[in-house]
């Protein structure tokens, strides 16, 4: 019963940060792609394309984090928040829960962190006791759309805010609690929503959701899902698969790939599940393949087909390497990924084959890939530069950059980088 609860306690902790062959191109999702992409922004759970990845026509990153190439360029006090920063040019903005009751959005100067305005609401709620020492703040990252300037805030309380990212105005809200009846989330609202073309998605009231992001009405519900916890860990992502684009939605127990159009389930296949929980964001490679990792199952390679109509999804390959918390990025082929176990490795995605494993470093990092580096961000506010090198594990630079627990995101956007950790929002610029 105590490991359970340990391992319970753990998941709690990441869902805040809230809290996943050769000669195959990656699948970019549209219009997150690289030819959509803009510069100065990072506008949603993972970036730009929801894969870790940053601005693709960025500068390279230079091989140092040192106090001479690294400089801090503002930090600014907040109550809690696990919620990744949204940046978008000359704005960024960031949550926190205030005095246990109410959740607060914030617009701030990305050049001073002047604070430009505040938006609140009502929405605290009660984790379950044994998390209670993690606290009950905000958790989910907002997505910005720029088409609209409007940013979308997943509260604790299964609520989805839309709110003026200029004026702070409230477009609507809707409560899924009450429209559906369904019991709150015991982990609060986790999943961080996913803006699409006049869309906006998410994983609430224990299901999937499409919503019109300018109106907020509900278009269709799909892929309901009761169960333990009544909460989504992961967050979805929109690929090409087989030929069809679709929404991949890594459900408690199942992958899913979901009809934009109708919400039909297209395919599915069933994932092991630690306590009713996955976590990564399903990571896409190519134009057929998935990678998923499960706490206490394994690591596998999965390929998306369809024949006269009719999906099906197989194997290609299974590794004894467990991952939990932390989402993978890909470059060159090779995923890049932090296990249960706190190592980090390495692994072939043409053939699943382990390249190099590291010592432990950390419970939980955030990472961001950049041509050939990455950066990692651990929940004790350390920040690590390596080499995206398949060969050998090659440790370019650490830096210790907050004294504050850091489980949310990091966003990287151009030569800035930007850390919330629990208690502050500090950005970081290189030379």
């Amino acid at each position: 019963m105590k490991n359970t609860i340990a391992g319970i306690l753990l998941a709690f902790v990441v869902v805040m940060a809230p809290m996943l062959g050769s000669g195959i191109l990656l699948a970019k999702p549209e219009p997150n792609s690289a030819k959509t992409q803009q510069p100065h922004q990072w506008t949603q759970w993972r970036g730009p394309s929801r894969d870790g990845k940053a601005y693709a026509k960025d500068a390279a990153w230079p091989d140092s984090l040192s106090e001479t190439t690294l400089v801090e360029k503002w930090r600014v006090p907040f109550a809690p928040s696990y919620s990744g920063p949204i940046v978008t040019g000359d704005r960024v903005f960031t949550t926190e829960t205030r005095d246990g009751k109410q959740e607060v959005t914030f617009a701030l100067d990305s050049k001073t962190g002047e604070k430009i305005w505040q938006q609140s609401w009502d929405g605290a709620m009660q984790v379950p006791i044994f998390a209670i020492a993690n606290g009950n703040w905000i958790r989910a990252t907002p997505a910005y759309d720029p088409q609209t300037d409007r940013l979308y805030i997943a509260g604790m309380r299964d609520v989805l805010v839309c709110l003026d990212a200029t004026t702070s105005q409230e477009h609507w809200r809707v409560d899924f609690v009450s429209k559906y009846g369904t019991p709150l989330p015991a982990f609060g609202f986790a999943s961080s929503p996913l803006v699409d073309g006049a869309y906006v998605y998410v994983q609430a009231a224990e299901s999937f959701i499409k919503l019109d992001k300018l109106t907020g009405e509900v278009l269709w519900r799909s892929a309901i899902d009761p169960g333990a916890m009544n909460s989504a860990f992961s967050s979805p992502v929109i690929a090409t698969l087989a030929g069809q684009r679709q929404l991949v939605v890594q459900m408690r127990k199942e992958l899913l790939g979901i009809n934009i159009a109708d919400g039909e389930v297209l395919w599915s296949q069933k994932i092991q599940a630690f306590q009713g929980m996955n976590i990564l964001t399903p990571t896409v490679w190519g134009d057929a393949y998935l990678f998923t990792s499960a706490h206490s199952g394994r690591s596998q390679l999965w390929k998306v087909s369809v024949e006269n109509g009719s999906y099906t999804i197989n194997e290609q390959w299974q590794s004894k390497a467990q991952a939990y918390m932390s989402s993978p990025v890909v470059v060159n082929d090779h995923l890049y990924l932090h296990l249960k176990n706190r190592r980090f490795t390495c692994l072939d995605l043409a053939t699943g084959e382990e390249k190099w494993r590291t010592k432990p470093f950390g419970r939980y990092w955030s990472l961001v890939a950049h041509r050939d580096k990455l950066l990692a961000l651990d929940e004790t506010g350390d920040l690590r530069l390596i080499r995206a090198n398949p060969e050998r594990f090659e440790l370019l630079d650490e830096r210790h950059l907050t004294d504050a627990s850091s489980w949310a995101h990091l966003a990287v956007v151009g030569d800035e980088i930007y850390v919330r950790a629990l208690d502050e929002l500090v950005v970081y610029r290189w030379r």
